[in-house]
C-alpha cells in the first residue's frame, strides 16, 4: 500500500501533543499505525453506509465505526 500522510504531518501531531523532538523512525512507524487504523475505520464506515443502502460515506458513519475501534 502506497503510504499517503506526509511524514511532516505526522511529525507536526506528535510535536503538537507536546514532544520537543521525533526520531524519523518514530514518524514512519506512526504514519504506518496511523494508516492501518484508517484502513480498518474506512472498511468498517463502508459497512455502515451499505447497510443504510448508500454508497457514500457519511461522518455519521465515521463516528459510528470509529465507536468500534
Amino acid at each position: 500500500m502506497k503510504k499517503s500522510i506526509p511524514l511532516a504531518a505526522i511529525e507536526r501531531l506528535i510535536k503538537n501533543s507536546g514532544a520537543k523532538r521525533v526520531a524519523d523512525d518514530a514518524k514512519a512507524e506512526m504514519r504506518d499505525v496511523l494508516e492501518e487504523i484508517a484502513a480498518e475505520l474506512s472498511k468498517s464506515a463502508i459497512n455502515f453506509a451499505k447497510h443504510a443502502g448508500r454508497t457514500t460515506i457519511k461522518a455519521e458513519d465515521v463516528k459510528l465505526a470509529a465507536k468500534q475501534l
